[in-house]
C-alpha cells in the first residue's frame, strides 16, 4: 500500500463492501482514512513528522506584562514540541518555563541566549545579544488528507507498514460503528503493534548517531576564576 487510494481499496476489500452501500459512502471512508492517518502520525514523535519553520527576529512581540519577546507556535505544530531554536547563526538554549522566568527575574539584565515555551507561545530572553532569522525545529501534525486525490501519500511513504496500521484503525472505526466493540479494540491493538515495531526499528538505527568530540554531560566551569568558559586542562 503506497498511497491513500491503496489504503481505501484495501479497507473496502476487507469489508467486502463498495461505496455504493450507504454505510460506506465515500465521505465516511474518506473521513476515517483522514482520522486514522492523523492518529497514526501522532502515535509517536516520528522522524518523518519533524518540521522546520522560520520567521524574523523583528516579528517577535514584547509581552505586555513581563517584557519577554514572544512568538506564536507555527501553524499545525504540536504544542510544547519546539526542540531547538537558532537566531541568526547562534543556537538559543531551551529552558524549563518556570526556571526561565525565575532566572530572568533574578538577573534582569542577563543576555544569555535562552528561550522557553508555554502553551502555544515561545518566550525569548529580551536581552538576547543576537538578531536575524528565527529558525525553529519541532514536531508537526500532518494536514488533512485530500480524499479527492487517491495518489496522495501518507507520512509513512518510506515506512509502508504504517499504512497497514491506518487500515487497521479504519477497521476499528467500522467495527465500533457496528457496535462490535471487542473486534474494534482488537484492530486498535493490531494497529498499535505495527507502529510499535516501526518505532523500535527507528530507535535501533539511532545508535549510529555520533556526538561531537567536545560533547559532555556538564558545561565547563573555571573553578579558579568562576563562571563558565574555556577550561585549561593544564591549569592545575
Amino acid at each position: 500500500m503506497l498511497n491513500q487510494g491503496d489504503i481505501i481499496t484495501e479497507f473496502m476489500a476487507r469489508n467486502s463492501a463498495n461505496t455504493s452501500v450507504g454505510f460506506y459512502t465515500d465521505q465516511v471512508v474518506g473521513r476515517w482514512a483522514d482520522q486514522a492517518h492523523k492518529w497514526a502520525a501522532g502515535y509517536k514523535k516520528w522522524p518523518f513528522t519533524e518540521g522546520r519553520a522560520s520567521t524574523s527576529f523583528a516579528s517577535l512581540v514584547a509581552h505586555r506584562e513581563d517584557g519577554y519577546l514572544t512568538g506564536e507556535y507555527p501553524e499545525g505544530w504540536k504544542t510544547d514540541s519546539i526542540r531547538m531554536m537558532r537566531i541568526g547563526s547562534y543556537e538559543v538554549g531551551k529552558r524549563e518555563f518556570y526556571k526561565f522566568t525565575k532566572f530572568l527575574e533574578d538577573y534582569p539584565g542577563n543576555d544569555d541566549r535562552i528561550f522557553s515555551d508555554y502553551m502555544r507561545v515561545y518566550y525569548v530572553n529580551p536581552n538576547i545579544d543576537v538578531s536575524g532569522t528565527v529558525t525553529l525545529w519541532g514536531q508537526y501534525t500532518p494536514e488533512t488528507l485530500d480524499t479527492t486525490l487517491p495518489a496522495a501519500v501518507t507520512v509513512f511513504s518510506g515506512e509502508e507498514e504504517g499504512n497497514e496500521a491506518i487500515v487497521e484503525m479504519m477497521m476499528s472505526y467500522a467495527r465500533k460503528r457496528e457496535k462490535k466493540l471487542a473486534e474494534s479494540l482488537a484492530h486498535v491493538k493490531e494497529a498499535k503493534s505495527i507502529l510499535d515495531e516501526i518505532w523500535e526499528r527507528i530507535k535501533a538505527e539511532q545508535y549510529n548517531y555520533q556526538v561531537p568530540p567536545d560533547d559532555g554531560i556538564f558545561e565547563r566551569f573555571d573553578v579558579l576564576e568562576g563562571g563558565f568558559g574555556e577550561f585549561n586542562r593544564n591549569q592545575f
